[in-house]
């Protein structure tokens, strides 16, 4: 008799725990932030959708642009990958390395570009 009520105590105390612990991740998944962004050129009526992926390093994650950002930056279609650096910035590159455009954070939710200077860009979740 012992041994079944401590089979159930086990029992009752492991699936505690799976749920509590299953709350922590919902609540993870809740707090993360968007990972599509509108990306805008000199604060032009023009935009196209930026897409963050799934992480492949620390720091580094894939990254899917909309073809019609062209019209904003050309070349900027080719990139594949969004590197978040210690200080915040964020660089978009074709190769994982070699930035072609480099963002540091803006007032509020978004990014601005620095680099190149031309044209510049804003970065901002899309909700």
């Amino acid at each position: 008799m012992k041994l079944l009520a401590g089979l159930v105590a086990s029992v009752a105390l492991f699936g505690s725990v799976q749920l509590l612990h299953g709350d922590d991740r919902q609540n993870a998944v809740e707090a993360a932030p968007s990972s599509t962004y509108r990306l805008t050129a000199n604060g032009d009526e023009a935009a196209c959708a930026v897409q963050r992926g799934v992480e492949i390093s620390e720091g580094l994650s894939q990254l899917t642009v909309a073809p019609n950002c062209r019209r904003l930056m050309p070349g900027i279609e080719r990139v594949k990958f969004w590197r978040e650096q210690a200080d915040g910035s964020v660089a978009f590159s074709e190769n994982g390395v070699d930035p072609i455009v480099t963002f540091s954070v803006a007032d509020g939710d978004g990014y601005e570009s620095y680099a190149p200077a031309a044209p510049l860009l804003a970065l901002n979740n899309d909700r």
